[in-house]
């Protein structure tokens, strides 16, 4: 296949709700049953240690009607909650055993609480992940929330998770996040290579597919992508902050570009490429995941290390992507996102680099509003 079937394949895989992209999987893995990841971040290579396919959650954009959730909710909640819950209230969700949450804001707490609720038949967990970073008890409690996690997932599914099948899990992830990191390094040293639309869909479609599938087709990628022709063009070079977790619409994203942006970084999906390095795998493997956790993580506005400021994190992806200005892509009623948009632009006016605000939510369908503000902001900095 080429690069653009390959990327067509990742949309289309995209398209379907998880039950629908399990049952493709299934196609070559009879009987394998899924497990849902709610972002940002959670261990999948327990998951996957487990016998199941982690999928992650990441809503449904305007594939589903919201008719239940809504009830459940309060009006001001971001719409990944509700289209999320959506899925187990419909008993969409056939052929998951569970789903894991974490402590990234409230709304997540109160969504695990409410599909746990809804779905007594299913095994919901809540990882109590660290937010202080620096007290010399965080490792130990990390490495207990994922043994705790391991512990509960085996009974659920009936059958052990050995240290034998986690080091082979990550091995394999290890493996996907090197390509991840290495087809981002990529476009960063061609730009117009690589589309941020077209990236952002190839790792979200890794979100729906076994790692052992799922390497292979990233490294055919990268051998085709040192094939394709790069097409540079005038435009502000760009990093997108802000998407850790709700995912803009693909059309926001092209519209972001077509609209005279070049994108260099992103925090698109970023719990599935959460590592910048990979993660020793001789000894304890889930010492060596909490380890790679608390010192080899990316920033997020989910985490609160007090060593190293958002704020720092964010410059320095300004700096190491070659990026010119930012653009902010919170989705409407985002607490974490719009609390940390206050630090971030006061360090970006500090040093003098420009930035812009777009909000967004799952259902957004035009995009034209979008495209004039970032059409003035990309033309105000060609043309000063």
């Amino acid at each position: 296949m080429s690069f653009d079937e390959i990327v067509q394949q990742c949309r289309d895989l995209n398209e379907l709700l998880p039950a629908q992209a399990l049952e493709q999987a299934r196609q070559s893995r009879p009987g394998l049953e899924g497990f849902a990841v709610f972002p940002v971040y959670a261990p999948v290579e327990i998951i996957h240690a487990a016998g199941l396919l982690p999928v992650g959650l990441f809503g449904v954009g305007g594939k589903l009607e919201i008719v239940h959730a809504d009830a459940r909710f309060q009006s001001f909640i971001c719409s990944i909650a509700k289209s999320a819950l959506e899925l187990f209230l419909r008993d969409e969700m056939s052929g998951f055993r569970g789903a894991v949450f974490s402590s990234i804001c409230d709304v997540a707490r109160n969504l695990a609480s409410l599909v746990k609720r809804n779905a007594p038949q299913m095994f919901i967990e809540y990882l109590h992940l660290p937010q202080n970073m620096l007290n010399e008890r965080s490792h130990e409690y990390t490495r207990a929330e994922l043994d705790r996690f391991r512990a509960n997932l085996a009974r659920h599914v009936g059958r052990p998770i050995p240290d034998e099948s986690l080091a082979t899990s990550l091995k394999l992830y290890n493996r996907v996040r090197r390509r991840l990191r290495e087809l981002y390094a990529f476009r960063r040293e061609h730009p117009g290579s690589i589309t941020a639309a077209e990236l952002c869909t190839v790792v979200q479609a890794g979100s729906r597919m076994m790692p052992e599938d799922y390497a292979p087709l990233l490294e055919r990628l990268l051998k085709l992508a040192s094939q394709r022709p790069a097409h540079p063009r005038d435009s502000v070079d760009v990093v997108i902050e802000g998407a850790f977790c709700e995912q803009p619409p693909v059309l926001l994203i092209e519209t972001i570009e077509a609209a005279g942006c070049q994108v260099r970084d992103d925090d698109l999906l970023i719990g599935w490429r959460w590592f910048r390095e990979d993660v020793p795998v001789n000894g304890d493997a889930l010492s060596s995941l909490a380890t790679a956790y608390l010192t080899r993580s990316e920033y997020s506005s989910v985490r609160h290390d007090g060593a190293s400021p958002r704020t720092d994190g964010l410059l320095q992806r300004v700096r190491s992507a070659g990026a010119q200005a930012v653009i902010f892509t919170p989705a409407k009623f985002c607490e974490p996102a719009l609390f940390d948009y206050v630090p971030f632009i006061a360090k970006l006016d500090k040093h003098g680099i420009p930035h812009l605000k777009l909000e967004f939510e799952e259902k957004m369908w035009t995009f034209e509003a979008s495209r004039t503000e970032i059409e003035t902001f990309a033309e105000s900095m060609l043309f000063e």
